[in-house]
């Protein structure tokens, strides 16, 4: 107990941020007990309300509570952005740990499709991607998926090439130690602060590239409550009903920005420099 509040204090700004990012992924979990209303009801007779005391967040076109929706919409951007950044830490980390050790003609296979998919601007291939695919939630995850994980592998390979040289390497492979155990004991732990790091400020960036293929038609299809699908619903009724922009676009304002700022507290607190 001591040892944690001695860490609280010693990393307030990471405390903080970290509560709140806690937070959301609670109001996520708990939109059924938060909104008891069901998100795809509609009345037709209170489309387009004004936020007010029953509404909070008023009415979208086909009289949907706008605050469940935001609420709901929680759950599948913040499941999303957290699988999508899960998968390309996972094997983009993957590809470069085996690109950095074993050299040679994996490095050069690897590095090179790595290339060839930098070489193209990532959103437009993300959306090629998904065209091709169909749109949905899991494509939309898969398309940006296979346009992400090259950083991650470039990343890991830079990390495992400063270490795969040094004498406790060498000395690990003069003992007898399989390729799998070095992999795991030696080059994970020395690229796993890093990687992490990056993963954590992504989540903010994964939301908002979810959140345009949906806007684009590309990610989520009606009538799944999903922010960057509520900012187009509502972009035909800006001047009239703004609300329907507004508070979908703010939630995703306030999700970015908290997981931003835990990416960047998160690197003071495990303070990963350059040796």
């Amino acid at each position: 107990m001591d040892k944690l509040i001695s860490f609280i204090k010693k990393n307030k700004q990471f405390t903080v941020f970290l509560l709140m990012a806690i937070g959301l992924i609670l109001v996520a979990i708990l939109a059924p007990v938060i909104c008891p209303a069901d998100p795809y009801k509609s009345v037709l007779t209170d489309a387009l309300q004004p936020p007010g005391a029953e509404h909070w967040f008023g009415t979208d076109k086909l009289g949907r509570d706008l605050f469940t929706r935001v609420i709901y919409g929680s759950r599948v951007s913040l499941a999303s952005s957290l699988i999508l950044v899960s998968v390309i830490l996972v094997v983009g980390s993957l590809l470069g740990v085996i690109a950095g050790y074993f050299g040679g003609v994996v490095d050069a296979v690897i590095m090179r499709i790595s290339d060839m998919m930098i070489s193209f601007p990532g959103m437009v291939l993300a959306i090629a991607v998904a065209g091709i695919l169909g749109a949905s939630v899991k494509n939309a995850i898969i398309a940006i998926a296979i346009v992400s994980w090259t950083k991650y592998a470039r990343m890991a390979r830079s990390l495992v090439l400063k270490i795969r040289h040094t004498d406790y390497i060498a000395a690990a492979v003069v003992t007898g130690s399989k390729v799998p155990y070095i992999l795991w004991k030696y080059m994970v732990p020395n690229i796993l602060p890093t990687m992490v790091i990056t993963a954590a400020t992504d989540i903010g960036t994964m939301i908002l590239e979810l959140a345009g293929l949906s806007f684009l038609g590309f990610g989520a299809q009606p009538p799944t409550p999903e922010w960057g699908l509520m900012l187009n619903d509502g972009r035909a009724y800006m001047q009239h009903a703004p609300w329907l922009m507004l508070f979908p676009g703010l939630a995703i304002f306030v999700t970015v920005v908290i997981f931003n700022l835990l990416g960047d507290s998160l690197r003071d607190v495990l303070d990963v420099r350059d040796e």
